[in-house]
């Protein structure tokens, strides 16, 4: 079984315009994000983009990286083109292109989901959520899970209604994904749905068709950047955790 990590990047963002190319530490954030997934144990790692400068600073850095379209409207399009291409890979995984100090092990335990459980055909991360304030803030989707660990549903509201208010009820959805690649080929031709357009969570597609998402749990913390501001906070942890971009 050959894994496939797919990093989607684009250089224009409303809220924070040429993000992948933002210097951290004399370093574009790409390449912190590249490396680290580097670490893992992903046979490949490739940059998808459909930006030049994008594409040129990965190639000056030595990463891997492929032009794609345009046209594409969502990140899971861009990464299935790649898959198509590269049909010699049987997981795909997604890997955001915004989270530059992410973990080889919450790479790691994905690949072992597919390694362990071969019907697998889509795996995603969640995270417990420790502050109640973060359950109420919509930016955090939250999911809730079987006992079997498969998702139940994904949701900017608070799910489960705290109508006996315990803590330990929330996780915070980690958006990495790991798709068997037939069915990652598949998935991004499926119409988008109701609740993945009320939600506006592309992974609810996915359920409304019936299929069945894996979450696991990590215990790795996550740091996007969507803003200058949780730019400006990621370099800060770097600094006080001494994280290096090929460690």
């Amino acid at each position: 079984m050959k894994f496939l990590g797919v990093i989607p990047a684009r250089y224009g963002s409303t809220r924070f315009e040429g993000k992948p190319l933002a210097d951290i530490h004399g370093h574009p954030m790409i390449e912190w994000v590249y490396k680290k997934a580097k670490l893992s144990n992903l046979d490949e790692v490739i940059v998808a983009t459909d930006d030049s400068r994008i594409y040129n600073t990965v190639t000056k850095f030595g990463g891997k990286v492929e032009m794609t379209s345009t046209k594409h409207n969502t990140g899971t399009d861009r990464i299935a083109e790649i898959a198509e291409k590269y049909s010699d890979y049987n997981v795909i995984i997604n890997i955001q292109g915004d989270e530059p100090i992410i973990e080889k092990e919450m790479i790691n335990s994905l690949i072992n989901a597919f390694k362990n459980e071969n019907e697998l055909k889509m795996a995603t991360l969640k995270h417990k959520i420790i502050d109640f304030k973060n359950v109420k803030n919509e930016n955090f989707v939250k999911v809730i899970c079987d006992k079997n660990d498969y998702a139940i549903y994904f949701s900017r509201s608070i799910i489960p209604f705290p109508r006996h208010l315990d803590i330990d009820n929330y996780y915070k959805h980690i958006g990495i994904y790991a798709y068997n690649r037939e069915f990652l080929l598949r998935y991004a031709k499926m119409e988008q749905t109701p609740l993945e357009k009320s939600e506006s969570l592309e992974q609810l597609r996915a359920l409304e068709n019936g299929y069945k998402i894996k979450v696991l749990e990590t215990t790795c913390e996550i740091h996007g950047v969507d803003t200058r501001e949780d730019l400006e906070k990621v370099k800060q942890i770097i600094i006080d955790r001494d994280i290096k971009i090929n460690k």
